[in-house]
């Protein structure tokens, strides 16, 4: 019997965890076992073409949020095609179902919650020509009701699937799990439900890395939803990352507000961009706090958080969570600023979603929320919160990766965000003014998009303030653009005197002989009235050297302060 597991993922990079997991719980008796990844962005019909091809006699998907409906699509298909194929999903977008999911697709069976032990005595049966036993975490068509879910006790009786060879290291991501289940009931997460943490050994742990590690995987991304959850544990796997790194970057997701003071010295001591953290805020209002059952203390995730801010060597990821009971519009912008507040490297938004099987889904309607009823269930309207304000969060959410998040306005965003008091003040403004020329539908050029906030800057401010504006947007667009300058956008000034002409001419040759490189140096030169190191009438000169792989590099020169 040949089984093939499969799976759609959202992007290339993404390489399946759990897919070489079950593979290497399943032994000899299971049949044979092939993986087979792809994305959803793919065409059904070259996805369908390829997994016939395969010849199995076992398809069984993975299933999550953002593959759902075209794995349903899939899966409708190859029964056509062949009708005798048994078809499995599991994951956790499919764990949670009613009995009639059966009745409306051609599935023969589920496995719900963690898939080793329901995914191999399924595969054991089927390939001795048998039917399943009843077994948690398994339902067939033969027992569609739910019967709860199977767990590894032990979660070393896993055969590692790196050492194996199953897992794909050519994506530049890999994605490793230390532990299971989280601490905490947090009811909008389905890590809720598994509120007993399960560890693989640490001696487990760091054979596995040190593979990885030798392999030097580009991005080790922890799936753990507590990683430090106990300090002494994740100060050793800190320790050992830090002694045998051959170049690799770790993305871990921590509660910020659990971190020790041995940690915190620990972890000053990482080189800088080799570490990222992932840290949930999702609100700061006490009341929607407690009624979601998030426990943690806010004074100390942002002293925690000041502190690795200050020292600087690790990315900071804070998550905010729109539409959580209790927390209405304004209130929700004064999370923002409390958490923007905190100085993290990114920001983001995102609005609750309703998993199935979640506390807070089984809540929707005594704490009347409505949602999409369509992954990925995301609210639609609340007491607190109307659809309308709902849009204007997500519209805000994108202005944060545009303008924020993006690093490419960090001339004009102190300037603007001091002038309306507070950051969420002057998203809502912007905000206002992307709807009103509809802007979020479009695709936009990083040309295009300086332009648009020039164009907002030209609505909102007239006389000196503009002039002030529009000169720290140049000098951002300078400064992540090649400028040409019989091209510039027209919140450059480029009317050089013949004299201010000629010193620029001279600089430049200067620093081209001082770069001492080979290859086109281009350049760029403005006016600039208004800034704050330089009053007066300043010249910037702006030095783009060959490109490189590493990116645009940037030498900026004040001409007033080189002659």
């Amino acid at each position: 019997m040949r089984t093939l597991l499969t799976t759609l993922h959202s992007k290339y990079i993404h390489a399946s965890l759990a897919l070489p997991c079950l593979a290497a719980f399943c032994d000899d008796n299971c049949g044979e076992l092939l993986i087979r990844e792809y994305t959803v962005h793919e065409p059904k019909e070259s996805l369908l073409a390829q997994l016939v091809a395969v010849e199995p006699d076992v398809v069984a998907f993975s299933v999550y949020l953002w593959n759902r409906l075209a794995t349903l699509e899939l899966v409708a298909c190859l029964k056509r095609v062949n009708p005798e194929l048994k078809i499995v999903l599991g994951g956790p977008e499919i764990s949670f179902e009613d009995e009639d999911f059966f009745a409306r697709y051609p599935v023969d069976a589920l496995i719900c919650g963690e898939g080793e032990i329901p995914l191999r005595q399924l595969l054991f049966a089927w390939n001795a020509g048998e039917e399943p036993q009843p077994l948690p975490g398994l339902r067939t068509r033969q027992n569609p009701q739910r019967n709860g879910q199977s767990q590894l006790e032990n979660l070393d009786c896993l055969p590692s699937p790196f050492a194996a060879d199953l897992v794909d290291f050519t994506r530049g991501l890999v994605y490793f799990e230390s532990s299971r289940g989280c601490p905490y009931d947090c009811s909008f997460c389905l890590s809720a439900l598994d509120d007993r943490v399960r560890s693989f050994s640490l001696q487990r742990i760091l054979d596995d890395l040190k593979l990885l590690m030798d392999q030097r995987v580009k991005q080790i991304k922890f799936v753990d939803r507590t990683f430090n959850y106990n300090n002494q544990r994740s100060r050793e796997i800190f320790r050992f990352i830090l002694q045998h790194n051959r170049g690799s970057h770790f993305h871990f997701e921590i509660g910020a507000h659990l971190l020790d003071e041995e940690t915190l010295q620990l972890l000053a001591t990482v080189p800088t961009g080799i570490f990222q953290f992932e840290i949930g805020v999702q609100s700061t209002l006490p009341e929607t706090l407690a009624k979601v059952g998030r426990r943690a203390s806010l004074e100390t995730l942002a002293a925690n958080v000041r502190r690795l801010r200050a020292v600087g060597n690790i990315h900071l990821h804070l998550d905010l969570i729109a539409g959580l009971p209790g927390e209405s519009f304004q209130l929700f912008l004064s999370s923002l600023d409390w958490t923007a507040a905190l100085k993290p490297h990114h920001l983001q938004i995102e609005p609750v979603k309703l998993l199935p099987g979640s506390l807070l889904r089984s809540q929707a309607r005594s704490l009347e929320l409505r949602f999409d009823p369509n992954p990925p269930y995301s609210i639609l309207h609340s007491v607190d919160l109307n659809y309308a304000e709902l849009e204007r969060l997500r519209g805000i959410g994108r202005l944060l990766d545009l303008l924020v998040n993006s690093g490419r306005f960090n001339f004009l965003l102190p300037k603007l965000t001091e002038h309306f008091s507070s950051l969420s003040r002057l998203l809502e403004a912007v905000d206002g003014y992307w709807r009103s020329e509809n802007l979020y539908s479009r695709t936009r050029s990083l040309r295009v998009l300086y332009q648009q906030v020039g164009q907002y800057l030209r609505s909102a401010f007239t006389g000196l303030l503009l002039s002030q504006f529009r000169e720290l947007l140049g000098r951002d667009f300078a400064h992540h653009e090649r400028v040409v300058g019989g091209s510039a956008p027209n919140f450059f000034d480029t009317e050089l005197t013949a004299e201010e002409t000629e010193l620029v001419r001279r600089q430049v040759k200067q620093e081209i002989a001082a770069l001492a490189r080979r290859g086109k140096v281009q350049y760029f030169a403005a006016v600039f009235h208004s800034l704050a190191e330089s009053p007066g009438r300043t010249v910037l000169i702006f030095i783009y050297p060959p490109r490189t792989a590493a990116g645009l590099k940037v030498r900026e020169v004040n001409l007033n302060r080189v002659c």
